[in-house]
């Protein structure tokens, strides 16, 4: 009987509950991004532009408290998406347009690509007043990658479930 018993106590000794999840604090430094935006409809830059909030945020807060003007974050739009920072479909994509002039104002670059707005038939002042015109989006991400900048390119789908229902 004593025998179970001490077999008991050392498996309860050396017995330790599950661990729960832990949180990583990375050191981070020189936040150095581009993202390349390229869709095939023009409505789903209001999700990508939740993919440079979502950089920006954490960065920002503790332990990181990154202020937003040290952080290099370069847009490339090259895809239908064009279309929302064209100045005359303001109307239609304002809520994009402001967000991306807020993002502007921290310091995000938005770079449309030139190969894509001569397909638009689009000129340089046909854009907001925050977009930079470059000769080409590949030519503009490759710059960008060799300069040290880490590639992002927002994969966008269609959300058919919503959280509550899958969780």
């Amino acid at each position: 009987m004593t025998r179970p018993l001490v077999l008991l106590f050392t498996l309860l000794l050396f017995y330790s509950p599950a661990h729960s999840g832990e949180i990583v604090k990375t050191p981070y430094e020189d936040p150095k991004v581009v993202f390349d935006f390229y869709f095939d409809h023009p409505e789903k830059i209001n999700s990508a532009l939740y993919w440079v909030r979502s950089y920006i945020n954490p960065l920002g807060e503790a332990p990181y408290n990154f202020s937003p003007e040290f952080m290099s974050i370069k847009v490339v739009i090259h895809g239908t998406e064009i279309v929302t920072v064209a100045k005359h479909n303001y109307e239609k994509y304002r809520d994009a347009v402001e967000r991306m002039k807020y993002y502007d104002q921290l310091g995000v670059e938005f770079i449309v690509c030139g190969l894509a707005a001569k397909d638009y038939d689009y000129h340089t002042d046909d854009f907001q007043d925050f977009i930079k015109l470059a000769p080409s989006a590949i030519t503009e991400l490759v710059h960008w990658q060799q300069q040290g900048y880490g590639l992002i390119t927002p994969n966008i789908m269609d959300k058919k479930l919503s959280i509550d229902e899958i969780r």
